[in-house]
């Protein structure tokens, strides 16, 4: 196990997360919540944790006020051991501006990476889903000799045109890249399946800074990791794929074996809640080897009220997960997801639905197929997810499979 000084963590979480909107409008991408009790940022930074990396700088941009929130209450370290969980924001006080993309974003922070003077920069996206122990990580990029290595998972090769793709040789060192391929490579191991970027990479540090600067000093380049650094680098430098597949953190199970997602769609984000739900979950966040890490919160437990069978007055919740502080009384909710302090009043029956803090549904509510933002309030009798036509004059945002996301912009009434 490499020494805690000798890698730097920088966690990107500065995306605007356009294609998660309304619900990014007022909360970056990584302050999204997910699995009820967590933000995404969570994820990443559990697994930096559990892998023994405590120097940490988390990169923020847009909309980051609830995410600084989030990261000042509950990640903060033991500095008196060196330990620091550091978020800065890109600022224009510098002089330098907004990040113009993820490799913009290394090089305005060189100098804070040189006061450490770390052998290896590990860089992590912060809004995926996953369990990975970087430590495994870090021994395989020592192992190859790499300058770059990119961590990567095998992904049915008809769905990979949506990710970053890479082609290997034998050594699994990178051949090529491509940016969202129309044809994605096969995975030699694997014609069925792609090898695609999770977005995490291990740099050198002295070749980090050689090819940031190259990248800053050249007009042509969108300054970002996947579509500008690696195809422009891996011909010269060795760059090394690490297949997610072979990691393995304490108490895995069968099903956690390579599961990583990407949420960054509506659709994508409701799919991977859904995952959770299921009676043997796609993703186990019951691993208490390797615990998801969050901010502490006091509020109380779940209740469930009222068992008034005959008249359907009944608390239940089936297939679902249910966060402390939340109240089913006398609604019924089914393969749902939700956040702490939710209310699902009598009568009320909600499925297939992520509902955020706070939310409260009045009675005889009918929703389905439906996320609902924090600190609504759905007025009794509403019905939503199951007419489009009255949902979209409300002013819900429907995704094309047909996810109705309510918003603090909806209006409820009469449409």
């Amino acid at each position: 196990m490499i020494s805690v000084h000798g890698v730097q963590a920088l966690v990107l979480a500065g995306g605007e997360g356009k294609r998660l909107m309304p619900l990014t409008r007022r909360r970056a991408k990584p302050a999204m919540p997910f699995a009820g009790a967590y933000r995404l940022v969570d994820f990443v930074l559990s697994n930096l944790v559990h892998s023994n990396l405590f120097h940490i700088h988390v990169l923020t941009q847009y909309q980051s006020y609830s995410l600084i929130r989030h990261l000042s209450r509950g990640w903060q370290f033991a500095s008196n051991l060196g330990q620091y969980c550091e978020v800065i924001p890109a600022t224009f006080g510098e002089g330098k501006g907004w990040y113009q993309g993820s490799a913009d974003a290394l090089y305005q922070n060189l100098e804070r990476m040189e006061r450490d003077r770390p052998r290896i920069v590990g860089v992590f996206g912060a809004d995926h889903i996953y369990r990975m122990d970087f430590q495994q990580m870090i021994a395989e990029h020592l192992e190859a000799g790499a300058d770059i290595s990119v961590s990567v998972v095998p992904h049915p090769i008809g769905e990979s045109h949506q990710f970053g793709c890479l082609e290997v040789d034998e050594e699994m060192r990178i051949i090529s890249f491509q940016e969202k391929p129309k044809s994605p490579p096969p995975f030699p191991k694997d014609p069925t399946r792609s090898l695609v970027s999770m977005g995490n990479y291990l740099f050198n540090y002295d070749v980090l800074r050689r090819v940031v600067e190259a990248d800053h000093e050249d007009a042509e380049s969108t300054h970002d990791i996947g579509r500008d650094i690696l195809p422009r680098w891996y011909a010269q430098l060795k760059l090394h794929a690490y297949n997610f597949m072979n990691n393995r953190v304490p108490g895995t199970v069968e099903s956690d074996v390579g599961y990583w997602r990407d949420v960054g769609t509506i659709g994508s984000y409701w799919r991977a809640s859904m995952d959770l739900v299921s009676v043997t979950p796609a993703f186990n966040t019951y691993n208490n080897q390797w615990p998801i890490l969050t901010v502490h919160r006091d509020d109380p437990p779940a209740k469930f009220v009222f068992a008034d069978q005959e008249s359907n007055r009944a608390g239940i919740a089936t297939d679902s997960l249910v966060c402390n502080g939340c109240i089913i009384s006398g609604g019924h909710i089914d393969r749902c997801v939700l956040s702490p302090r939710v209310r699902i009043n009598s009568y009320a029956t909600v499925s297939e639905s992520v509902l955020f803090e706070g939310v409260d549904v009045g009675r005889r509510c009918r929703i389905k197929r439906a996320i609902v933002d924090k600190d609504l309030h759905i007025p009794s009798d509403t019905t939503i997810g199951y007419d489009p036509e009255q949902d979209r004059a409300r002013g819900i945002t429907l995704t094309e499979d047909g996810i109705a996301v309510v918003s603090p912009d909806v209006r409820f009434g009469s449409p």
